[in-house]
């Protein structure tokens, strides 16, 4: 899956965050309402424009972005 297929970011478009290509539907409000239970029907259901496709671009966006963050571990003080 190549969410860049699916998954744009304009700075003039929902303030730059992530959208559905032609669409101001962004990706972080389907991620969420998945990680809220919603149903792939239910949200299917509810925005018109949104396809099978979408969902996996958002899911595969979210697991590039998780890829490519830098853990950095901080020393914890014992009293």
């Amino acid at each position: 899956m190549k969410w860049q297929n699916y998954i744009e970011r304009n700075p003039r478009i929902m303030l730059g965050k992530p959208v559905f290509k032609g669409t101001r539907l962004t990706v972080e409000t389907i991620l969420e309402k998945l990680g809220d239970g919603v149903s792939e029907e239910d949200l299917l259901g509810s925005y018109p424009r949104l396809r099978p496709e979408h969902i996996r671009a958002a899911q595969a966006f979210a697991a590039a972005c998780l890829s490519s963050d830098e853990i950095i571990l901080l020393e914890e003080k014992v009293h």
